[in-house]
């Protein structure tokens, strides 16, 4: 299995994001890596929605 292709900077900020060594991240199964991709989009947009619905009540 060959390394992702992914910028060094793309590298650093996922693995500040899952918490994980840059290493891991560069040697993960692409298919892993999209899964968990998937879920910081999907807390992202959970955590901007309830940042508006808290601005909507003030």
């Amino acid at each position: 299995m060959k390394p992702l292709q992914i910028t060094a900077e793309t590298a650093q900020m996922l693995a500040k994001k899952l918490n994980v060594p840059i290493e891991h991240i560069m040697h993960m199964p692409r298919h892993i890596l999209l899964e968990k991709i998937a879920t910081l989009s999907e807390d992202d947009a959970q955590d901007q929605a309830e940042a508006k619905d808290d601005d909507a009540e003030k």
